[in-house]
């Protein structure tokens, strides 16, 4: 007589759950937020903050489906405008043209001078973040 097969359920993690993962990167974003841009304690935030979701995000992890083997042609109509403006942030950076030709962080500086606003981009950056590395 054969068995029936095991049913086995993948629960998510505590950290892949929505009323936990929302919380943490509220209180991480709040910290981050309270930092002054592009400091010490801001880059080391920064760093940390990442590494220590790449290594939730990625580890004992089971693909959710196949990766593709090659890219479809519609991929460069997303690649060709992050290509350009790495270049021109890039461009500009280097050149250090200054405010004749800004570079896009330097145009977000003043909205970024306040707290909550920075704390609100932390967030999404975080948030974004956590979406990548868990897709």
């Amino acid at each position: 007589m054969e068995q029936p097969p095991e049913l086995t359920v993948d629960l998510p993690r505590a950290w892949d759950r929505p009323v936990v993962t929302v919380p943490v990167l509220a209180c991480l974003s709040l910290v981050g937020g309270q930092l002054p841009s592009f400091s010490t304690q801001a880059n080391l935030w920064t760093l940390g903050t990442g590494g220590t979701l790449i290594w939730l995000g990625l580890g004992n992890r089971v693909p959710r489906r196949p990766a593709p083997h090659r890219l479809g042609p519609g991929a460069l109509w997303w690649v060709l405008p992050a290509a350009v403006f790495g270049v021109l942030e890039a461009a500009t950076f280097v050149l250090s043209v200054g405010n004749e030709f800004p570079t896009f962080s330097r145009l977000a500086d003043p909205l970024l001078t306040d707290e909550l606003v920075r704390s609100a981009a932390w967030f999404g950056w975080l948030a974004a973040f956590w979406g990548l590395v868990r897709r």
